[in-house]
């Protein structure tokens, strides 16, 4: 019978132990993730494309808020060097994160306001985005993203 009751113990404190651990790990993960995808947008924001080569992986694709996927990185360094993607104010708050292996889902919001030049040229734009960083070579990459307009009309669900 002490058998059994040390056995329940040591399983019990090892359970918790690890399940602890892992607690620890998703929440110093989430907060490096929080961070990645927050200086992701300071750079979109400040049109900072070596930043932004060092955050998306070369084969990013991205469902454009333009309508558009854009699939190479090359691509969405030249929309940023020409003003396309341009912002007078750009706000990101990421609210979900769902953990996987070697990948970490963001959903959230966005609002940002695109300079004179840009599609949509100072009007405020309310979004939802979802990031999908995935760890290659040892580094976390953005390396899907989905960014669309939520229409004016559109109101949050009670």
């Amino acid at each position: 019978m002490i058998e059994k009751v040390l056995c329940a113990i040591v399983l019990l404190v090892t359970f918790s132990t690890v399940s602890a651990q892992n607690s620890n790990d998703t929440s110093r993960l989430r907060e490096e993730i929080r961070k990645l995808d927050l200086t992701h947008a300071a750079a979109i924001f400040g049109g900072d494309a070596a930043a932004l080569d060092s955050l998306m992986d070369d084969d990013i694709t991205v469902n454009h808020p333009t309508n558009r996927i854009v699939k190479e990185k090359k691509e969405l360094l030249d929309l940023i060097r020409q003003g396309v993607i341009h912002y007078t104010s750009f706000e990101r708050h990421p609210e979900t994160f769902l953990f996987f292996e070697n990948m970490v889902v963001v959903m959230g919001t966005e609002t940002v306001v695109p300079a004179e030049g840009a599609p949509n040229a100072e009007i405020t734009l309310n979004r939802r985005y979802t990031n999908i960083w995935m760890k290659r070579d040892g580094k976390w990459r953005l390396t899907v993203r989905h960014a669309n307009n939520v229409c004016p009309n559109m109101q949050e669900n009670p």
